[in-house]
């Protein structure tokens, strides 16, 4: 393939899509009962001047990225206005020429970390910091708008630009090789995905900690919308084989209890897999492992379904470094919001964790080099959802697609908000809707993330922010 190897940026849009939840899903202390997305259309140049448009979508999910005391509403204006901040940097004139995971590094290096600490100075003072996973959630809508409109530039889809014939420097240029570990050089982001990328795979539902379980459960609440409210429907409507649980992390008998009766319909039903959520609460190892044992003791059948355990503890790894290795010689052990890059990954690794669960909502640039390092560690990875509806869904499900994950993908959006992306399933059915337990991206085509945007009937507002030569 003959590609243009580098682009700039000269122009970007961000449109703002709010979504309400049909029903509430619990982030260990929070509850999100509606969320907003941040949709970002960036142009691109190449140095000979071909255009060419791309674009990325996030969901601002708030009570996940910055659990704070502070109000939701509070925090949501102050991401989006960072994302309006963002459009401008990413247009400014010496980011310069690049490969997409070039020109994402550089932003994430040497950029990104000066502009949250600005903005905290300037917005945040006498107020709770912005942390830097929310400055990553809103990096990455342009981040992936970046990489979608590489793909558009030259022609082909997106994953194809990620080898030697596209990218002009290897690995080493942005992973640090430990010593005596694997070695970068020679080798290309293509040498860590998969050559044969499934075109469907095994669906993971998400149990929130609010979701009625059993018809006792019921509150009187639900939604009347044709949508299933109890597990075992949401089980036999879409032959789901793959349950996550999400859990409190700070009372064990709750948690436990949750297991057991979550574990019982799965025997029931005939699912085979679950996964157990923690969402950063836990402060002890000996927390986990004793609901671990108990399971193992009680119900081991449940406990033989356990695929994988998902961050129990703090995010901040750096302030926690708890040695994990007792939890991880009982179950694999998946970083999901520490994860924020590679070097923490390394970190993680060291303390006991055994695999990583990536995000494009940390921008795909920081997903892909995780990947690699990941995996040349010999790590597990997975591919975990932040509830992604409309374009978000695309990205997400591809870089599950590419990356081998440990089984499937998480994909809970039709669960939470399935009207929110109705123009999108209309060309790509498979993608909105879990059919066999599966999601199927067969119909994704053309160059970048294969949106095939022209034929969504999604009717955007006006632009929050524009910047560069629009």
């Amino acid at each position: 393939m003959t590609a243009t190897k580098a682009a700039r940026v000269v122009s970007a849009a961000l449109y703002v899509l709010p979504i309400r939840t049909r029903v509430p899903l619990k982030f260990g202390p929070e509850t999100l009962t509606h969320v907003t997305c941040a949709r970002v259309r960036l142009t691109v140049v190449d140095p000979s001047g071909r255009r060419a448009e791309g674009w990325g979508e996030t969901p601002l999910s708030v009570q996940w990225a910055w659990p704070s005391d502070a109000r939701v509403e509070e925090r949501l204006a102050a991401m989006l206005a960072f994302c309006r901040e963002l459009a401008n940097s990413w247009c400014a004139d010496d980011l310069g020429f690049g490969h997409p995971v070039e020109l994402g590094h550089r932003f994430l290096e040497e950029r990104l970390p000066a502009l949250t600490d600005r903005f905290n100075d300037r917005h945040r003072a006498g107020l709770a910091p912005m942390p830097r996973l929310a400055a990553l959630i809103c990096c990455s809508a342009f981040d992936l708008a970046l990489h979608d409109a590489f793909g558009v530039l030259n022609s082909v889809p997106t994953y194809q630009t990620y080898g030697p014939d596209c990218l002009p420097h290897d690995l080493s240029r942005f992973l640090q090789a430990d010593p005596g570990g694997p070695c970068f050089a020679g080798r290309f982001p293509t040498d860590f995905l998969e050559p044969s990328p499934p075109r469907s795979l095994p669906a993971w539902h998400l149990v929130g900690g609010k979701d009625p379980l059993d018809p006792g459960d019921l509150t009187g609440d639900e939604p009347d919308d044709g949508y299933p409210v109890l597990l075992r429907d949401w089980i036999r409507r879409d032959g789901l084989s793959c349950l996550k649980i999400k859990l409190r992390g700070d009372d064990p008998s709750w948690d436990l209890d949750r297991v057991l009766r979550v574990g019982r319909i799965a025997e029931e039903e005939g699912v085979d897999w679950l996964s157990t959520d923690f969402n950063c609460t836990v402060q002890d190892p000996s927390y986990v492992n004793d609901i671990l044992d108990r399971l193992m003791r009680d119900a081991p059948r449940t406990f033989g379904r356990i695929l994988y355990v998902e961050q129990p503890f703090p995010y901040d790894l750096e302030a926690h470094r708890i040695d994990v290795h007792s939890v991880s010689a009982r179950k694999p052990l998946f970083m999901d919001e520490s994860a924020h890059d590679w070097r923490l990954v390394r970190l993680g690794r060291s303390l006991g964790w055994t695999g990583v669960a990536l995000k494009t909502c940390k921008t795909q640039t920081g997903a892909l080099l995780s990947l690699c390092w990941a995996r040349a560690h010999g790590m597990t990875l997975m591919v975990q959802d932040l509830t992604n509806p409309m374009l978000a869904q695309i990205p997400h499900v591809l870089l599950a697609a590419h990356a081998g994950t440990i089984m499937g993908v998480e994909t809970n959006a039709m669960q939470f908000y399935p009207e929110a992306s109705l123009p999108e399933a209309a060309v790509h059915p498979g993608l909105y809707t879990r059919r066999r337990g599966r999601v199927d991206w067969s119909s994704l085509a053309g160059p970048g993330f294969g949106y095939r945007l022209g034929e969504i009937d999604r009717r955007l507002p006006e632009p929050a922010a524009v910047s560069g030569d629009e």
